[in-house]
C-alpha cells in the first residue's frame, strides 16, 4: 500500500476516535448536569414542602382565634352592666363554672390601694349586671370568665365613677421589707420561692390553718397585677386544703398581690407588694 493512502486511513482513524472520545465525555457531562438539575430541583421542592409542612400547625385551623369575646363594661349610678359578645357580636353564652361562679370581676382603683372581688350575675345571654357603688374616683376592671370553645383574654377596662380629678401621677409601689400582713387580728406571713422574672415561683402562705374554710371551692384566691396594671394574674391553689399557689413572673418590676382567705366566716383581703427582677 502507499505511503499516502496509508496515512489517509491513519488520518481517518484519528478523527474517528478523536470524536468518539468527544461524544462520549459530553454526553456523560450533560447527563451529570441535568441529572444534577434535577436532583437540585427535587431537594427545593422537598425543602419547599417541608418548611410549609413544619410551619403548617401555626396555622392550623383549630376553631380557636385569639379575641373571640368582647366584653364591654358599663357603670352607672352605682350599677354595673357587662355584656360578652363573639365576632359576629353574638351574645357569649356558654361559660364554664370558674370556682363556683360563672364571672368573677376584679376591681381596682389606680393607686391599688382599693381592692374588689364581684360576682355578677346572669340576667340573661351573654348578660351580667350587679349592684355595686364606688366612691368617686378613677378605677380598672378585669372581667374574669371561662367561654367554652372560644378563647379570652383577660385586659384591663379603665372607667370612672364621677369626676375625679385629673393626675398624670402616682405614688410608685413600695415594695414590702416584710412580707407579714396582720388584718382583724389574723397574721398572714407570704414566702416566695423565687424572684426572678420567667421563672416558676411557688407562694406559700402560712396563717391560722385550725380557722381556715373553704372560700369558693378553694383554700383560697390570688390576684396579681404589676404596677401599671397591665399585667394580670389570677392564681388559685395547688390544691383544695392548701393555701399554696404556683405562677409566673413573665417580667421584671413591682407587683402587687391580693391574697384572699376565709377564716372563721369571715373573707380577708391580704395585701403584699414584691419585687421581681
Amino acid at each position: 500500500m502507499k505511503k499516502w493512502a496509508l496515512a489517509a486511513i491513519v488520518y481517518l482513524l484519528a478523527i474517528i476516535g478523536g470524536y468518539w472520545v468527544y461524544d462520549a465525555n459530553f454526553k456523560t457531562e450533560a447527563k451529570t448536569t441535568m441529572d444534577m438539575s434535577h436532583e437540585s430541583l427535587v431537594l427545593t421542592s422537598e425543602s419547599h414542602a417541608q418548611n410549609e409542612s413544619g410551619s403548617g400547625h401555626h396555622h392550623e385551623s383549630t376553631g380557636i382565634e385569639a379575641g373571640e369575646v368582647k366584653p364591654t363594661f358599663s357603670y352607672k349610678d352605682g350599677n354595673i352592666e357587662i355584656t360578652l359578645k363573639d365576632m359576629q357580636n353574638n351574645p357569649v353564652n356558654d361559660l364554664d363554672v370558674n370556682h363556683e361562679k360563672l364571672m368573677h370581676l376584679i376591681v381596682v382603683n389606680d393607686h391599688l390601694d382599693q381592692y374588689y372581688h364581684i360576682h355578677p350575675k346572669k340576667a340573661g345571654p351573654g348578660k351580667f349586671v350587679i349592684r355595686y357603688p364606688l366612691a368617686e374616683g378613677k378605677y380598672i376592671a378585669f372581667i374574669d370568665v371561662k367561654p367554652k370553645n372560644l378563647d379570652y383574654k383577660v385586659e384591663p377596662v379603665p372607667f370612672n365613677v364621677g369626676n375625679p380629678v385629673s393626675s398624670h401621677t402616682h405614688p410608685a409601689l413600695v415594695p414590702d421589707q416584710t412580707l407579714v400582713k396582720t388584718i382583724d387580728g389574723e397574721k398572714v406571713e407570704l414566702n416566695v420561692s423565687s424572684f426572678e422574672a420567667g421563672t416558676p415561683v411557688t407562694l406559700v402562705f402560712q396563717l391560722d390553718d385550725s380557722k381556715l374554710e373553704q372560700y369558693l371551692g378553694a383554700a383560697g384566691h390570688v390576684v396579681i397585677l404589676n404596677e401599671n396594671a397591665n399585667q394580670y394574674l389570677h392564681v388559685h391553689p395547688k390544691d383544695e386544703q392548701r393555701p399554696v399557689f404556683e405562677t409566673q413572673f413573665d417580667h421584671p418590676g413591682t407587683y402587687k398581690i391580693w391574697a384572699e382567705f376565709k377564716q372563721a366566716g369571715k373573707v380577708r383581703v391580704f395585701p403584699f407588694i414584691i419585687k421581681i427582677k
